[in-house]
């Protein structure tokens, strides 16, 4: 009897030691900045472990954080730590503590602004990303360097630009810059202090008239994009972004677009901390100041060096509300490339999953107005095994099926072969995919894309017809014959299991 309950006692000891356990893991298993259990560690240059995420966004901010013991870390080279990684997982495990997650947006972000102050108001940068990346301007098309889609097929050429880059007053002639690379004039260095005076005038209409004319100086000059871009001018403009009179938020949002076409001010602006105010105005600007923002945002999303810190502020639930519920064609469809550049990259995509967006995504594929955009989004989410998951669960393989039925409604060769790209993607090593698309009446929309459709379209389509072999993907007993189909053009060479050809 005294045994059982020293071992009751021991027990409850071993018990209550777990519970304190996962509680409170070792410090070393918590990241400095986030104070959270790890769940991608990374060894920085000064040999300090941090989250990767914390690490990329302050890499992206250009930010050295003051830690608790007073020191700030070297981000120039950043190294999984897989051992302690394998600590922090068999921890876990031992003590029957949840595996840690990938830290959420508000997380980073206020770990960070507790630490910094305020983001954009960070001292003496130091420049850990390319100043030169290689992100497209304006007219841009989806190569093979940005597709993410599984099988390495790039996405057909898509060309656009930000709406208010053709929304303005009519055309002015802008000053004359002429300034050497790394220096400006003094015609530039005037004009740019006039700009900050007038912006910064207790005279509201005096502000208005400085914002007009910086938006139509920056409209058409690259040379004064180039030399307004400084972190005096880009902080003045930021006020105003956060005006509440109508006129100047509009004309700051769009004076801030004009300047980010310039490939070298993106990282600039984003470090300037101009991306919340623009969120801000996503949420609950005025109308045609959103559809400037959501053109803002896009444009520095171009920047590979942008997208994680852009992602990391909040972005995404704003814009796929303006995708949504947006009252102007462009501003929809601004929103709709922002997301689609954002989700290039692995951790906006789980950001956007976690959101549930999938549904809303699949259910304009039927508007027109924004379908050929929001399909290259749905394009990134098939590519990776999560969003792979929420796209079948919200039946994405009909949907997408039903847009390639209808000739119309998918609209141009490049909607429908993304379709397919689309489709390749989340046939990958997937049996549910087979079901799906059997019940979607995959195999004849296929077979006609494979016969009439683009050599790209085709050679997508013949994979998924191939992963699609078997008597299950026939009708009533029916299978394809596929030897048939891969030589070429026939598009309903079946026969009956059991039956010669002859007998059909």
């Amino acid at each position: 009897m005294g045994g059982n309950g020293r071992f009751r006692r021991w027990r409850i000891s071993f018990h209550r030691s777990l519970s304190a356990a996962k509680k409170d893991p070792p410090p070393e298993f918590l990241c400095p900045i986030s104070n959270s259990l790890m769940f991608d560690p990374a060894i920085v240059s000064c040999g300090q472990t941090f989250e990767r995420a914390c690490v990329d966004v302050c890499r992206s901010l250009s930010f050295a954080p003051t830690l608790s013991d007073g020191s700030q870390p070297d981000f120039t080279t950043v190294i999984p730590n897989l051992a302690l990684k394998s600590a922090i997982l068999s921890w876990c495990k031992q003590t029957g503590s949840g595996r840690p997650c990938p830290p959420d947006d508000s997380e980073i972000e206020s770990s960070i602004r507790s630490i910094s102050g305020s983001i954009g108001t960070l001292e003496s940068p130091k420049i850990w990303v390319s100043e030169t990346p290689n992100s497209r301007d304006l007219n841009f098309s989806s190569s093979s360097e940005e597709s993410v889609i599984a099988n390495s097929t790039p996405l057909l050429p898509f060309a656009t630009r930000p709406s208010c880059f053709s929304y303005s007053s009519s055309p002015s002639t802008s000053s004359e810059f002429v300034a050497e690379e790394g220096s400006t004039n003094a015609a530039a260095s005037s004009e740019e202090e006039n700009f900050i005076a007038r912006m910064g005038s207790l005279d509201v209409y005096e502000q208005e008239q400085a914002v007009i004319q910086l938006r139509k100086t920056t409209r058409t000059s690259e040379e004064a994009r180039a030399a307004l871009c400084s972190e005096r001018l880009l902080q003045a403009l930021k006020q105003l972004l956060s005006s509440r009179y109508a006129a100047l938020q509009t004309n700051a949002a769009a004076a801030m677009v004009n300047i980010s076409l310039e490939r070298g001010n993106k990282v600039k602006i984003v470090r300037a901390g101009a991306v919340p105010p623009l969120i801000d105005i996503l949420k609950s600007g005025f109308d045609e100041a959103r559809e400037h923002a959501a053109g803002a945002i896009f444009s520095l999303a171009l920047d590979n060096g942008n997208k994680t810190v852009i992602g990391a502020l909040g972005a995404m639930p704003p814009l796929l509300l303006e995708l949504r519920s947006g009252t102007r064609r462009q501003s929809r469809q601004d929103a709709a490339l922002a997301l689609y550049h954002l989700t290039l990259v692995q951790s906006n995509r789980a950001k956007v999953v976690r959101l549930g967006a999938a549904p809303a995504l699949l259910g304009l594929l039927g508007d027109r107005d924004v379908s050929a955009c929001v399909v290259l989004t749905v394009c990134n989410l098939a590519a990776c095994d999560e969003g792979r998951a929420a796209l079948l669960d919200a039946n994405a393989v009909d949907c997408l099926v039903g847009l390639l039925r209808d000739r119309a409604e998918s609209g141009s060769e490049s909607t429908r072969e993304n379709c397919v790209a689309a489709l390749h993607s989340l046939s990958d090593r997937s049996m549910r995919f087979k079901g799906l698309a059997r019940d979607a009446g995959a195999v004849e929309v296929l077979l006609d894309v494979a016969k009439a459709d683009s050599e790209r379209a085709r050679v997508m389509t013949r994979g998924i017809l191939e992963g699609l072999r078997g008597p299950e993907t026939g009708e009533d007993g029916e299978e394809v014959d596929w030897e048939a189909v891969m030589k070429g053009g026939v598009t309903r060479a079946r026969h009956r299991v059991g039956k010669s050809s002859s007998e059909l």
